[in-house]
C-alpha cells in the first residue's frame, strides 16, 4: 500500500495516519564549510521539480553568496520576541506549522530558542513538531555540537560549546551529508572574506581556524560519519538477509577462552587492527548454553576485558553449543575481516584421539574471512584443568549405543583365543565384561549401557558358562550370576549417567551466571541504558534484531519476553532452546530494569523543579528572619532613639545614631537589591548594557567598601565585554567575601591577566578556604551536589566562622551575573591555604563566531 498527500501537504497511509516527515542533516567540520549554502542549493532543486518548499529559518551572515540563495524562495516571516531590553528573531514555529509545507528549511539544528519566543527551549524540539505533522524538515549542524564530542572540541580549540545535541537525535535522521572542504581550502576562503568580515580575518585564522584545529575536526567528522554509514550498512544487511563479509572497514575478532594465550591473542589482533586506519578491534568468548569449556577462568577473562577497552575494543560475550559456528556466525554478523585464534592448548594423542579441534573447523568455515592461527607459549601443553566433557554430544548419543553391542563382542572375540581361556576364569572374564559396561556407560550414559549390559550378559552366557556353545536358563547359580551382573551393571550406569547430568546442570549454572556477570559488567562500565541493553541481548544470543515494544506482536516467529509493566523484549532469529530462554529471561528483567529506572529519572526531573523551589523559599524564609531583621532592628532602634522626647543627645550622640540608622538602611538596601537582581536572573529578566569596559573604571567603586585590597598592575590588561555596574557588583562581592575569610593581619589581593583571549581577575583570600569533601559531603535532599558547586548555591555559608554576616548571596548573584556577561565563575584553591576566586571574561575586541560555533549568554 502506498502513501497519499493531501492537499495540504502532510503525507497520510493507506490507514489514515500522518506519515512522521523525514530528517535530512547537513553535517559541518567547521563554519563556513558550505552548509547552509548546500541545503538552499537542495530547497532550490526540490522547489523546481514541483516541491512545495519554504524557508522556516535561515542564517545567512551577511554572506552574499547564501543570501542570493534565497531568490525564489518562500520565505515564512520571523517571529520577535524581548528578552533582557534587546529585540531578537526566531523561526515562528506557528506559522510553518499553519503553512504546512512539504519540506521546511531550517538552518541551525543546536540552537538554543530565546527564552520566551515559543514553547520549546531549542529548535531541535520545533524540528520534532514539524517531523511529527508529516512535514520533511532539511537542516544543518556542526561537529562540534555533538553531544559526545563536545568536550573532544573544547580541548582541541579551547572555546567551550554550549549549544549541543544528543547523537541519538542525530542518528535518526533518514538522510545525513557531510559537507567537506579541505581545510587549506576553508582557510583560503577565509581569507577571501566568504566567511567572516575582513576586520576578523586575521584573528580567526590564528584562533579557531587554525590549520591544526581544522584538520582534527575533520577527522573527527569524518570518523563519526563513518560510523553512521556502518550502521546504516549492517542494517541494509540485516534487512536483506546478506550473510557475507563486505570488505568496507577492517573489523578484527579475536577468540578468548580466558586460557593464559589471551594477552598474547589481544595485542596481535590489536596489532592488525592497528594497521587500517580506523579498523575496529572486537573480543569475543563463546558461553556453551550448558556449560563453560575446560580451563576458562573467570578472572582471566576480566583482567582480558579490560586489556581489551585499554586497546580501544570492544568485548562481547556470545551463547553456542558449537563453538566453531557462533564465532563464525558472530565474526559475519559484525561484517568482520579477520579472526584472530590461538592454537590448540592440546597435545599431539588428545588431538589424534579427539579430532578435529575448534581452529580446524573455524578455518573451513570461514569462507571469506581471513583467519589467523597464532602461536603461543601454551601452545601442545593441554590444558590448565583436567578436560572433561559435562554433556552428551551429539557423536557419543550415536557412538555409545553402537559401542554397546561391538565392545563386548570384541572382548568375547579376545577371550576365546586359547591364551586367554588357559590363564583366565569365568570370575575374571566377567569382571572384564563388567568393565565394558561400565567403560560404555561413561561414553553414551545408562541407555548404551543398558544395550552393552545385555549384550554382555547373553555373550558370557552363551560363550563362557559351561555348557558352552549354548544358552543356559535352568542352572539357578547361573541365572543369579547373570542377574547380579545385569544389575550391578544397571546401577553403575545409573551412577555414572546421574553424574553426567549433575555435572551438566552445575556447568549450565556457571556459564548462565558467566553470561550474567558480563552483562553486570557492562552495567557497572555505564552502558546499562535501554537501547545498550537491548542490543547486547541480542548480540549474545545470536538474533537477527531485537527491540523493546509496548505490546507483543502478532504470531510472527519471534521470541516474546516480558521485561516489566507494558514492554515486551522481541526478538528475531533463529529458534532459541529453553536452556537459553532461561538466560534470555534474566536479561529481559535487566531490560525492564532499566526500562522503570527511565520512568522514575523522567518522574524525578519532573519533580526536581518544584523541590528547587521548596528549598530556595524555605532557606529565604530561614534567611530573612534574621537577615533582614538585624538591620531593621538596629535602624529602627536608632531612629526611635532621635524621635525620643525623653533624653537630650549631644550633637555627637546624634551624629552615631543617624550614621547607624544610615548604615542599616544602607545595608538592608544591598540585601533587598541582591535579593531582586537574583530572582530576575531566575526569571530571565536581567536588562544588559554590554560595551567595552576596563578594570580601572570600575574597580575604584567596587573597592569603596573593602579599602584594604592589594591590586596588581593593571596597565596591559585590556578591556572586557560586559555590563560596568554589573561588573562592579561581582568585583565588589568577591572583594568582600575574600576580607570576611581573610585573617585581620592578611591582605586581599586582587590580580588580573589574559589567556585565550578572555582577561582572568584573581581576588586572592587567606582564609581558611573550602572544607574538604570528607567534612562536608552535599547533603541527598541536594542530590549530592560536590561541595565546590554548592559554594555557589543561594543561602550558602560554606566554612563561615561567623553564620550571621549575611543572606549567603553574594557568590550565587556573582555568579548569575558573570554567566550573563558571557564569563565564568570557579573557584581555586591558594597555593599555601585559601580560596582564589577566578573571573573569566571575553576581551571587547574579539573575533565573534557566527551563531553555529557558538552561544553567549545562555544560547542568545
Amino acid at each position: 500500500m502506498s502513501d497519499v498527500r493531501t492537499g495540504g501537504g502532510e503525507v497520510r497511509t493507506a490507514t489514515g495516519d500522518v506519515r512522521p516527515g523525514r530528517l535530512k542533516v547537513y553535517l559541518g567540520a567547521a563554519p563556513g564549510v558550505g552548509k547552509t549554502y548546500r541545503m538552499l542549493d537542495e530547497a532550490r532543486r526540490r522547489a523546481a521539480r514541483g516541491a512545495d518548499v519554504v524557508v522556516g529559518f535561515v542564517e545567512c551572515h551577511g554572506r552574499p553568496g547564501t543570501e542570493a540563495m534565497l531568490d525564489g524562495l518562500e520565505v515564512v516571516p520571523r517571529a520577535l520576541c524581548a528578552h533582557r531590553g534587546g529585540e531578537f528573531e526566531e523561526m515562528d514555529l506557528a506559522a510553518v506549522l499553519e503553512r504546512r509545507p512539504q519540506v521546511a528549511i531550517v538552518d541551525e539544528f543546536a540552537h538554543t530558542n530565546v527564552p520566551g519566543a515559543g514553547r520549546n527551549a531549542k529548535r531541535r524540539q520545533d524540528i520534532e513538531e514539524l517531523l511529527a505533522a508529516g512535514i520533511d524538515v532539511i537542516t544543518a549542524l556542526n561537529i562540534q555540537h555533538l553531544e559526545s564530542l563536545n568536550d573532544v572540541v573544547e580541548k582541541i580549540t579551547r572555546m567551550p560549546q554550549h549549544e549541543t545535541v544528543p547523537d541519538e537525535v542525530v542518528r535518526r535522521a533518514q538522510q545525513i551529508e557531510f559537507v567537506d572542504i579541505p581545510q587549506e581550502g576553508l582557510r583560503r576562503r577565509m581569507a577571501h572574506g566568504n566567511i567572516y568580515a575582513p576586520e576578523k580575518i586575521d584573528a580567526a585564522l590564528a584562533d579557531y581556524f587554525r590549520l591544526g584545529n581544522l584538520t582534527a575536526l575533520r577527522q573527527l567528522a569524518l570518523l563519526w560519519v563513518a560510523d553512521r554509514v556502518d550502521e546504516a550498512l549492517q542494517s541494509y544487511r540485516s534487512e536483506h538477509g546478506i550473510g557475507g563479509v563486505w570488505e568496507t572497514r577492517e573489523r578484527v575478532i579475536v577468540a578468548l577462552t580466558g586460557g593464559p594465550e589471551g594477552d598474547t591473542l589481544i595485542r596481535r589482533a590489536a596489532r592488525i587492527a592497528a594497521r587500517s586506519a580506523g579498523g575496529d578491534l572486537l573480543a569475543v568468548h563463546v558461553t556453551r548454553s550448558d556449560g563453560l569449556a575446560a580451563g576458562t577462568s573467570h578472572a582471566s577473562l576480566a583482567r582480558q576485558r579490560r586489556l581489551v577497552e585499554d586497546l580501544g575494543g570492544s568485548y562481547h560475550s556470545v551463547v553456542g553449543d558449537d563453538v566453531p559456528t557462533a564465532l563464525v556466525d558472530f565474526a559475519r554478523a559484525e561484517n568482520a575481516t579477520q579472526l584472530v585464534l590461538g592454537t590448540s592448548r592440546r597435545g599431539r594423542v588428545e588431538r589424534f584421539v579427539t579430532g578435529r579441534g575448534t581452529g580446524e573447523t573455524v578455518v573451513e568455515l570461514s569462507s571469506d574471512i581471513d583467519v589467523h592461527i597464532v602461536t603461543h607459549e601454551r601452545a601442545g601443553r593441554g590444558t590448565l584443568l583436567p578436560s572433561r566433557r559435562r554433556t552428551l554430544s551429539t557423536a557419543r548419543r550415536v557412538a555409545g549405543p553402537v559401542t554397546g553391542l561391538l565392545l563386548p563382542v570384541a572382548l568375547t572375540f579376545l577371550l576365546d583365543l586359547d591364551w586367554a581361556r588357559d590363564r583366565l576364569n569365568l570370575t575374571s572374564e566377567a569382571l572384564l565384561f563388567l568393565l565394558t559396561v561400565v567403560g560404555v556407560a561413561c561414553i553414551g550414559g545408562v541407555v548404551s549401557a543398558v544395550i552393552a549390559s545385555v549384550t554382555a550378559s547373553l555373550l558370557l552366557n552363551y560363550w563362557f558358562i559351561p555348557p558352552v556353545g549354548q544358552f543356559t536358563l535352568d542352572d539357578p547359580n547361573a541365572l543369579l550370576a547373570l542377574a547380579v551382573f545385569a544389575a550391578v551393571a544397571a546401577v553403575v550406569a545409573g551412577v555414572v549417567d546421574r553424574s553426567l547430568r549433575l555435572s551438566r546442570r552445575s556447568a549450565r549454572a556457571t556459564a548462565e551466571a558467566e553470561t550474567m556477570s558480563s552483562l553486570a559488567g557492562s552495567i557497572v562500565r555505564g552502558g546499562a541504558t535501554m537501547l545498550a541493553l537491548v542490543e547486547r541481548t541480542r548480540e549474545t544470543f545470536g538474533m537477527d534484531s531485537a527491540e523493546l515494544v509496548d505490546e507483543p506482536p502478532g504470531d510472527d516467529g519471534a521470541t516474546v519476553v516480558p521485561a516489566g509493566p507494558g514492554a515486551f523484549l522481541v526478538l528475531r532469529g533463529r529458534l532459541l532452546p529453553s536452556s537459553e530462554r532461561r538466560v534470555l529471561a534474566a536479561f529481559a528483567a535487566h531490560v525492564g530494569s532499566a526500562v522503570e529506572r527511565a520512568r522514575l529519572a523522567e518522574a524525578a526531573a519532573e519533580v526536581e523543579p518544584v523541590r528547587a523551589a521548596d528549598r530556595m523559599r524555605t532557606a529565604l524564609l530561614r534567611a530573612v528572619g534574621h537577615d533582614l531583621r538585624t538591620p531593621l532592628a538596629a535602624g529602627w532602634a536608632a531612629v526611635s532613639s532621635l524621635r525620643s522626647r525623653d533624653v537630650d543627645f549631644c550633637d555627637e550622640d546624634r551624629d552615631e545614631l543617624l550614621a547607624t540608622a544610615d548604615e542599616s538602611m544602607a545595608k538592608l538596601n544591598r540585601l533587598v537589591e541582591n535579593l531582586l537582581d537574583l530572582s530576575r536572573l531566575q526569571a530571565g529578566a536581567l536588562t544588559l548594557n554590554l560595551r567595552a569596559t576596563t578594570l580601572e573604571e570600575v574597580l575604584p567603586a567596587a573597592l569603596a567598601d573593602t579599602p584594604e585590597v592589594a591590586v596588581g598592575d593593571l596597565e596591559e590588561i585590556p578591556a572586557v565585554l560586559a555590563d560596568p555596574p554589573l561588573l562592579e557588583r561581582v568585583i565588589a562581592n568577591l572583594v568582600a567575601n575574600a576580607a570576611r575569610h581573610s585573617p585581620a593581619d592578611r591582605t586581599v589581593l586582587l590580580t588580573a591577566s589574559t589567556h585565550a583571549g578572555r582577561v582572568e581577575v584573581r581576588v586572592v583570600d587567606r582564609g581558611p578556604g573550602l572544607p574538604p569533601p570528607s567534612k562536608l559531603s552535599a547533603p541527598p535532599e541536594q542530590g549530592g551536589t560536590p561541595v565546590r558547586d554548592r559554594l555557589f548555591e543561594p543561602f550558602q555559608r560554606l566554612g563561615d566562622t561567623d553564620n550571621t554576616t549575611g543572606l549567603g548571596l553574594g557568590l550565587a548573584l556573582s555568579r548569575g551575573l558573570t554567566e550573563a556577561m558571557d564569563g565564568t565563575l570557579t573557584p581555586e584553591d591558594t597555593p599555601g591555604g585559601g580560596l582564589t576566586m577566578v573571573l573569566s571574561l571575553p576581551f571587547a575586541e574579539r573575533v565573534d563566531l557566527p551563531s553555529d560555533t557558538q552561544s553567549v549568554g545562555g544560547g542568545v
